[in-house]
C-alpha cells in the first residue's frame, strides 16, 4: 500500500456507566474532539475528502449515519464524503484500512478514519438484530456471544485457567505502569472528565484466581446454537475486556511529517464458532503482504478479545512477549467496540516512538469470524 498515516489520536477509555468519565459526551462529540486535536497538532484534518467511522451499535445515539453526524459536528467542509461502517469489534481498524485503499485507488487524497463507541449510551446488542436469535441457520452458523466463543476456544486449545489469570494480570499491571511512561500516552487526548483510561485497577493474583466463571448463563440461553457442545467455563469477568466508551481517529493520505507507512493490510472472515481465530488469519495475511514476519515486529498491539486470545498468541507464535501490548491491553483498559481497532493503531504508533522501533503490527478480532490486521513502518 502507498497510503501514509499522518497522525493518529485517541480518547481515554471511560467506563460504560451512567457516571462514567465520558458518559456525558456524545459519539459525534468525541470524533469532533479528535478532529480538533489533530488540528491543534498541525495536521489540517479538515482538508480530508472523506470521513469513515466504524461503530457497532448503529442505533439511538449512534444511529442515523454516525459518520455523517460526526462530520457535521466536527465542522468538516460540506463536500466531505462520509461512510459509516460496521465490522463488529474490528470496525475502527477496518475503517482505516478501507480509507487507505481508497487513497491508493485515487478516490481521495486524504481521509479521516477510525471508530467510536459509547456503550454507556448504546449497550451491547442494543440493535436487537434478528440474527442474534434466528434459528433458520444450521446451529454452527448461528450467533453466539463472544464470551461463549472464548470459553469454547479455551477448551479446544487447552488454555488453562492459570494462563488466563496470567494474561489478565499482565494486562492490568502494564496498564497501570504505562501511566508513568509519557511517550506511550503521547497521542491520548483528554476528553470529557478523563485524562487517563478509567478501567485499569490494581489486581491481586489470589483474588484473581478465586473469581468464578462468569458466562455460564449464556450457555443456557444459546443452548440450541451450541448444538449439544459442553463447555468447561473458564473465563471470569477479570478475563473479559470491560465495556467502555471511547474513540480513535487517524489522518491518512499524503502530507508532510507522516508518522508511518501502511505496509500490509488484511481483512478476513472465519468460522463463526471459532470466531476468535480470525484475527490470526488476518495477521498472517497482512504480514505476508508486507513481506515481513513476527520476528521483524518491534511492537505489537494484539487485541485482548478475552484472555484466551492473547494467551494463545503468546503460546503459539514466535514473538517476544516484551514487545506485545507493552502498555497493557484492553482487558485492563476497556473495549469500546467500534473504536478499539483505531485506538490500538494510535497506541501502536506511540509504542513504536517510545522504542525507536521501525515495524509494528496491530491485530483485531470480532464475533462470528471477523479478523483485521495492519502492518506499519514508522517513519519519524
Amino acid at each position: 500500500m502507498k497510503a501514509l498515516i499522518l497522525d493518529a489520536v485517541r480518547t481515554p477509555r471511560g467506563k460504560a456507566k451512567k457516571d462514567g468519565g465520558l458518559a456525558a459526551e456524545t459519539p459525534e462529540g468525541l470524533i469532533a474532539h479528535l478532529v480538533d486535536a489533530l488540528d491543534a497538532r498541525g495536521r489540517d484534518p479538515r482538508s480530508a475528502g472523506l470521513m469513515t467511522i466504524g461503530s457497532v451499535g448503529q442505533i439511538g445515539a449512534q444511529g442515523g449515519h454516525i459518520a455523517m453526524i460526526a462530520k457535521l459536528a466536527a465542522g468538516m467542509p460540506p463536500e466531505t464524503a462520509a461512510h459509516s461502517l460496521n465490522n463488529f469489534c474490528a470496525s475502527g481498524l477496518s475503517a482505516i484500512g478501507q480509507a487507505a485503499a481508497m487513497i491508493d485507488a485515487g478516490v481521495t487524497d486524504r481521509a479521516l478514519a477510525g471508530g467510536v463507541e459509547m456503550m454507556s449510551r448504546v449497550p451491547f446488542m442494543a440493535d436487537q438484530a434478528d440474527y442474534y436469535t434466528a434459528t433458520s441457520l444450521p446451529p454452527r452458523l448461528r450467533y453466539i456471544p463472544v464470551a461463549l466463543a472464548a470459553d469454547l476456544l479455551a477448551v479446544k486449545e487447552g488454555i488453562t485457567r492459570a494462563e488466563l489469570d496470567a494474561a489478565a494480570l499482565t494486562s492490568q499491571t502494564r496498564a497501570l505502569a504505562a501511566e508513568d511512561r509519557p511517550a506511550l500516552l503521547a497521542s491520548r487526548i483528554p476528553a470529557g472528565k478523563l485524562t487517563r483510561d478509567e478501567a485499569p485497577r490494581a489486581t491481586d493474583p489470589g483474588k484473581l484466581a478465586a473469581m468464578p466463571a462468569a458466562f455460564t448463563a449464556f450457555a443456557d440461553q444459546y443452548r440450541a446454537a451450541l448444538d449439544g457442545a459442553e463447555i468447561d467455563h473458564r473465563h471470569s469477568v477479570a478475563h473479559a475486556p470491560p465495556m467502555a466508551d471511547g474513540a480513535g481517529l487517524a489522518l491518512i493520505g499524503h502530507g508532510e511529517r507522516p508518522r508511518a507507512r501502511i505496509l500490509g493490510f488484511a481483512e478476513t472472515g472465519g468460522d463463526a464458532r471459532d470466531s476468535l481465530l480470525a484475527g490470526f488469519t488476518a495477521m498472517d495475511l497482512a504480514l505476508a503482504r508486507a513481506g515481513l514476519t513476527l520476528a521483524n515486529m518491534d511492537r505489537v498491539e494484539f487485541m485482548e478479545a478475552f484472555a484466551v486470545v492473547i494467551a494463545k498468541f503468546l503460546r503459539d507464535r514466535l514473538v517476544d512477549p516484551d514487545r506485545v501490548n507493552v502498555g497493557g491491553g484492553h482487558i485492563a483498559k476497556g473495549h469500546p467496540m467500534g473504536a478499539t481497532g483505531a485506538i490500538l493503531l494510535s497506541t501502536l504508533l506511540d509504542a513504536l516512538d517510545e522504542a525507536d522501533g521501525t515495524y509494528g503490527l496491530v491485530v483485531a478480532t470480532g464475533a462470528q469470524g471477523v479478523g483485521v490486521a495492519m502492518v506499519v513502518e514508522r517513519l519519524n
